[in-house]
């Protein structure tokens, strides 16, 4: 990219200095929710090549920035106002943050000379959003918006991905400079050494029981190609990590389950009896690590080869066997010059893993208390759905029939919040559609998660973007209530919900809706929806008894009070 001589620039003011910033970053959208504290920087957007979503509430925003962040590996932008605007935001920090997610949040700010007098919406961004964000940081000067955005970048895409948060004071938007365009950022990289992938081929010699597990961010559709073909060569069972399962083809015969929430027992003991553990982008944290007890900390009892971009994650809990810092991409690029065994020990079990894994994930002998049968509903979208259709949800345990039945075999078709956050699927869905509007988007919700964020559902309205919304109801939160019955059985308190007639809602929105209450009502309903050409709602009513596919709260109560007994 070529730059204008600093004598040459013309005057511009901040907030369009801004904005071309990031025309010049490559940046196509924009999700905001408009504030005063930023009007600069939205008439710099007027005349801008870029696509500005506007949202109903900040966190939905952030959430939509985090969809296009997952899928394209580019940061994605978020625009709030200040105070009661950035913090309604921090929920989509967190979720960029748990999941390694590139993000670029901008905080309209107080005017520079108000600071410290608890002024109108005044925060301390870097103590509010410092735990959360890879960086914060507040631009005081209006001649280094060029510098401080495209280190925004930079940060945000190298080694672990992650949020970046900027505050804008008001006034020094208004400023005018004449400054230069900083390039385009590239993302920094590194590649695997000669030594460690020679250390890595003996591991795999000398392995009677491997298994390797995917996770993290960092990479793409290539990527996930080229370690498909280096497990075939090695008949390798390859597990993907928590909601990460759009990093492997389920239809690959090596390809053996999710190392999550509501682990195939078969696929928990094989991780356990591993002789060598190959970890790639993942960190192995609370929920794949089954509350931490799969490895041994610090030092695990199996052999482990952790690939990670970020070396201050490496040995940071485990301890490696071979630790390699570098991206999944760059690890999957090097992996075909591995030499693979002639007859691999180990491929009878990965075949044996395969069967496990495959009647694990058929829905039809599944079985519910209820008119309406969720595996049933699951085998007719596994038949429907396009290869490419992107797939979203929120948290609660709605989300494991989609988990577990879902045959993801493409990169770029999933959008799923590693940290648990509820709400998260509706926004992701608008988030995706609006990036991809020729692709199929279903998101799949809860009655609790779904309104959590349920207002962004006029957003696909406005700019007429047709999302499914399965929208799972069984009258509850059900994932507490499950743990309720739990560890208090029979104590039911604060986990019920009276509910709209959500079919209703998304008519009110200029949406289509439809309740579903039986099996049968499902297929037809959803090819509805699709021919309705408009955002849609299938209200579908779950017995409240069917807390998972595998037991009811009625068997889980009485399991507890039999242990209490």
């Amino acid at each position: 990219m070529t730059t204008t001589p600093m004598s040459q620039q013309k005057s511009r003011l901040g907030g369009h200095i801004l904005v071309d910033q990031l025309v010049a970053q490559g940046v196509k959208h924009v999700f905001c929710v408009p504030g005063e504290s930023y009007l600069a920087v939205l008439d710099g957007l007027h005349d801008a090549d870029i696509k500005v979503t506007v949202c109903r509430q900040e966190g939905g925003a952030a959430m939509m920035a985090d969809a296009h962040g997952k899928l394209t590996g580019e940061p994605g932008i978020c625009m709030v106002t200040r105070g009661p605007g950035a913090s309604n935001a921090l929920a989509g920090v967190h979720i960029a943050k748990q999941d390694s997610t590139p993000l670029i949040l901008f905080v309209g700010q107080i005017e520079r000379g108000m600071r410290e007098r608890e002024a109108f919406q005044e925060m301390d961004y870097r103590a509010v959003f410092g735990t959360q964000a890879k960086w914060v940081t507040e631009i005081d000067q209006v001649e280094r918006i060029p510098e401080l955005i495209s280190r925004a970048f930079h940060i945000a895409t190298s080694g672990r991905p992650g949020p970046v948060v900027i505050a804008l004071p008001e006034d020094m938007l208004v400023e005018a400079a004449a400054v230069a365009d900083a390039p385009r950022y590239e993302v920094i990289d590194s590649a695997p050494s000669a030594g460690q992938l020679a250390d890595l081929e003996k591991l795999l010699a000398e392995a009677k029981h491997p298994v390797a597990i995917l996770g993290g961010t960092r990479w793409d559709a290539r990527a996930v190609q080229q370690f498909a073909d280096f497990a075939q060569r090695h008949a390798l069972p390859t597990a993907v990590s928590f909601r990460r399962q759009m990093l492997f083809p389920a239809d690959h015969p090596c390809f053996i389950g999710d190392v999550g929430l509501g682990i195939n027992p078969a696929l928990l003991q094989r991780v356990t009896d591993a002789d060598l553990v190959l970890l790639v982008g993942g960190r192995m944290s609370e929920s794949p690590s089954q509350a931490y007890t799969l490895l041994d900390i610090p030092v695990p009892r199996q052999k482990l080869v952790h690939v990670h971009p970020d070396a201050a994650e490496l040995a940071r809990v485990y301890r490696p066997t071979l630790a390699i810092n570098t991206s999944p991409a760059a690890f999957a690029q090097a992996l075909a010059g591995l030499k693979a065994p002639a007859k691999p020990v180990w491929a009878e079990g990965t075949q044996a893993m395969r069967e496990s894994h495959l009647k694990w994930s058929d829905p039809a002998p599944v079985t519910t208390p209820g008119a309406l049968q969720m595996g049933q509903v699951m085998a007719y979208l596994e038949k429907t759905l396009p290869a490419d259709a992107i797939m979203t949800n929120g948290a609660g345990n709605y989300a494991t029939w989609l988990h577990r039945f879902h045959r993801f075999t493409r990169y770029g078709t999933q959008l799923a919040p590693t940290s648990g956050s509820m709400g998260y699927g509706l926004p992701a869905a608008v988030g995706a559609k609006r990036v991809w509007p020729d692709k199929t988007v279903v998101c799949f919700a809860g009655d609790g998660c779904f309104l959590m964020h349920g207002q962004e559902f006029a957003t696909a309205v406005q700019y007429d973007l047709p999302i499914v919304v399965v929208l799972v109801d069984n009258g509850m939160y059900g994932t507490i209530r499950m743990h309720q019955e739990k560890h208090y059985p029979g104590r039911v308190s604060a986990t019920a919900l009276k509910n709209p007639d959500f079919a209703d809602y998304a008519r009110a929105f200029g949406g289509h809706g439809e309740r579903v209450e039986t099996t049968e009502q499902f297929g037809p309903a959803f090819e509805r929806a699709l021919a309705s050409g408009k955002p849609a709602i299938l209200h579908c009513f779950i017995d409240p008894e069917t807390i998972t596919p595998t037991t009811t709260l009625e068997k889980i109560r009485d399991a507890a009070l039999k242990a209490q007994h």
